[in-house]
């Protein structure tokens, strides 16, 4: 039984794969998808500029909040957007920006972002690589400036603002990544929180797989393409449940990167004590964000670390997702759970020796401990998973 769910699941990818080179995306009209998309020239220019000057701005420690010559600069945007703006302006039925993962998808991610501008425009496809387009960007300036120019009177970007909708060219990082930075607009409240569609360029895929958007990335994938975005005007939105988490690691572990859908926080208090040692709260570095989907702990987040720091370090070994599960099987040998204790550090294997799990319920004001299985249940749930 074990092994028949590994062959089913190791011929899913080839089999999405071949059913992405259909018909299905040639028999639509370019212009025609093209003219449902574009967003006007001058709130294009606008958003990216916003982006830029913004981006600028944080790394010059400027407060863009209070600083009189930052906010200058966001109403110097907001005005040349508006002098440039045309007395008959077309609004499009369902405005659209995408990020994409340049490093995803073994190569593919440079040459898609350049389908994606000849499909729609140059400023409506942001590379993830490039820090000056980034989600947190798009989310504090981008979409700020549209709100600003929306509250000027300008009908168009108002409508702008409420279409809007969002894909991700990526695997499940770029896609929580994207996620946890539109969260934000609710916190701020800031709503309408536009739509996110999938392009799948990862390894695994599980939230496009969960959504209907695709396992793998297609062999045809030009007009695959044009498929998704005809998809991100069509389909209907659903729902998905998002979990706020607050992260702490002790001062010796400052060397770890964190994934981007986590940002640092000056400091974290709960809401009440919590039974663990004092001393150990001291010195943390605290992050928080939000995960979907899934959140993983143990051996298969250290497998997708270790592949996220190799790729970091030499991105030509990931040439593509054949290559790429390959990788993720030697990890899975060498820094799981399977061999890597047994060489050097057997106390890892028990994660309850080196980490404390706690949840806060809606409208609940106490912290609940989650009890972290011990080696023997994981040895059992394992047995029982390859009968």
């Amino acid at each position: 039984m074990g092994e028949e769910k590994t062959r089913i699941s190791a011929r899913s990818s080839l089999v999405e794969a071949i059913k992405g080179c259909g018909i299905s995306g040639m028999s639509i009209d370019k212009e025609e998808l093209r003219r449902k998309l574009l967003m006007p020239e001058y709130i294009r220019e606008a958003v990216v500029k916003s982006m830029k000057r913004g981006f600028e701005a944080n790394k010059a420690k400027e407060n863009v909040v209070s600083d009189d010559a930052a906010l200058k600069w966001e109403e110097e945007v907001v005005e040349d957007a508006l002098a440039k703006k045309g007395n008959e302006v077309v609004v499009p039925e369902v405005p659209l920006v995408v990020f994409v993962s340049s490093k995803s998808g073994g190569g593919h991610g440079t040459k898609l972002k350049d389908r994606l501008e000849d499909l729609m425009a140059k400023e409506q496809v942001f590379d993830l690589d490039d820090k000056e387009k980034r989600p947190a960007e798009f989310v504090k300036y981008g979409l700020a400036c549209l709100e600003r120019l929306a509250e000027l009177g300008d009908s168009c970007a108002r409508l702008v603002r409420q279409r809007l909708r969002v894909m991700v060219a990526g695997g499940d990082g770029s896609v929580g990544w994207v996620l946890g930075s539109l969260a934000e607009l609710i916190k701020q409240k800031r709503e309408p929180v536009p739509p996110v569609g999938i392009i799948p360029l990862g390894t695994g895929n599980d939230l496009s797989r969960s959504f209907g958007w695709g396992g793998s990335f297609p062999f045809a994938w030009r007009s695959a393409v044009k498929h998704s975005l005809h998809r991100a005007i069509n389909n209907p939105t659903r729902h998905l449940d998002s979990w706020q988490i607050v992260l702490k690691l002790p001062a010796s572990a400052g060397d770890i990167e964190p994934p981007h859908s986590l940002r640092p926080m000056d400091r974290c208090d709960f809401s009440q004590d919590l039974d663990i040692d004092k001393k150990a709260l001291e010195n943390l570095a605290c992050f928080e964000g939000c995960f979907y989907n899934y959140f993983s702990i143990g051996m298969d987040a250290q497998v997708a670390y270790g592949f996220h720091q190799l790729r970091e370090k030499k991105p030509k070994l990931a040439k593509g997702p054949i290559t790429n599960k390959l990788i993720y099987s030697g990890y899975s040998c060498s820094q799981g759970w399977f061999c890597t204790p047994c060489l050097g550090a057997p106390c890892l294997r028990e994660l309850k020796k080196i980490m404390e799990l706690y949840i806060k319920r809606p409208n609940h004001t106490d912290w609940e401990p989650i009890s972290v299985p011990p080696e023997e249940a994981f040895w059992r749930l394992v047995k029982m998973m390859a009968c």
